[in-house]
């Protein structure tokens, strides 16, 4: 009587290594068909890529304390609208103290352009009026001591003291007469220059005071999403360190890779379509950058086979209307529009 083959348990060794065996005979199979279905493939206008974004990271020129965040992670904002502050008050004091510097070197500029003022200039005037009276009076009582000498009435000596009267009293006239011109004209061509210049200076200050208290609130330069905030309110933030990093719709795009024997038919202006998940539709795109250099290069020979293996980097943009709703990191597929 035949006894009923003995039946093993599914875990037994000898079944695992059957199992083995039968992978192994396998595996060199799936190579071979693999390496053949690489070898014989032609262009396929597709290629595997991920979206990036370049963001934009937002900071002050200024070191300060952050008193204000008017924004969060997410938040989506519009050109010009506030981002983040920091403490200000020592640059609107030196603003304060430059608004005050200017007012200064402009009425002193003004001061010296017009010249003296009314009351002096009329009390030059005045001045001036009784010097010509007493010219006057002198030159009357000249011509009449002349007279007498001419009928030998007076002395030589009274003749002469009455002429040096007259020519002191033309000078004190002469002397009168050019500081009232003077005192209209103003200051001298230097002392104005001089103030000019102060002026000037003062403005720039003004300038360089305002910028400083510009600088310590910073807007979006442009519509774009809040990607990170990398500072709270009340902590000190150094000069030059970003506190607000924002990703414009403009600055999503997908990059992908090509092999080099698919590289002739992507060129800068070159539209392609990207498919991500969850998306029904395809996403056009314009190729606008591509690599000048190969990635994963075998490092000694370039034959057939190792050409194949060379890839090339391409970027493309989105159109402004499709690109807010992407997000960097995403796969996707790319292929040529046709």
């Amino acid at each position: 009587m035949n006894s009923a083959p003995s039946s093993r348990p599914t875990n037994h060794p000898s079944h695992r290594t059957d199992r083995r065996c039968r992978a192994g005979a396998v595996l060199p199979l799936l190579a071979g068909l693999a390496l053949l279905a690489g070898c014989g493939r032609g262009p396929t206008g597709r290629f595997q890529g991920y979206l990036e974004g370049e963001f934009v990271y937002l900071g002050a020129p200024l070191a300060g304390t952050l008193t204000t965040l008017a924004v969060s992670r997410g938040a989506e904002v519009t050109a010009g609208q506030l981002l983040f502050e920091l403490e200000h008050e020592a640059e609107t004091a030196a603003l304060r103290e430059a608004e005050h510097r200017v007012a200064q070197a402009q009425a002193r500029l003004a001061d010296l352009q017009k010249g003296r003022r009314p009351s002096e200039l009329a009390s030059m005037e005045a001045q001036l009026q009784r010097a010509q009276a007493n010219l006057a009076l002198s030159t009357l009582d000249l011509r009449r001591r002349e007279q007498l000498r001419d009928s030998n009435v007076i002395a030589p000596e009274e003749l002469d003291a009455a002429k040096s009267r007259r020519e002191a009293d033309q000078a004190q006239v002469a002397a009168l007469e050019a500081d009232l011109t003077t005192a209209r004209l103003g200051a001298r061509a230097d002392e104005i220059t001089a103030a000019q210049a102060d002026v000037e200076a003062a403005l720039a200050a003004q300038v360089r005071a305002q910028w400083a208290v510009t600088q310590k609130r910073q807007a979006a330069p442009t519509n774009a999403v809040v990607q990170d905030t990398l500072y709270r309110p009340g902590e000190f933030v150094p000069a030059g360190n970003p506190v607000v990093v924002l990703l414009p719709p403009t600055n999503v795009r997908v990059r992908f890779f090509v092999p080099q024997v698919e590289l002739v038919s992507v060129r800068p202006g070159r539209g392609v379509l990207v498919t991500l998940d969850g998306y029904t539709n395809a996403i056009p795109a314009t190729v606008n950058y591509v690599s000048p250099q190969a990635e994963f290069t075998p490092p000694v020979i370039y034959s057939q086979e190792n050409r194949a293996k060379f890839v090339f980097m391409v970027e493309a943009t989105f159109r402004p209307g499709d690109a807010p709703a992407l997000r960097p990191g995403q796969p996707a597929d790319v292929r040529l529009n046709p």
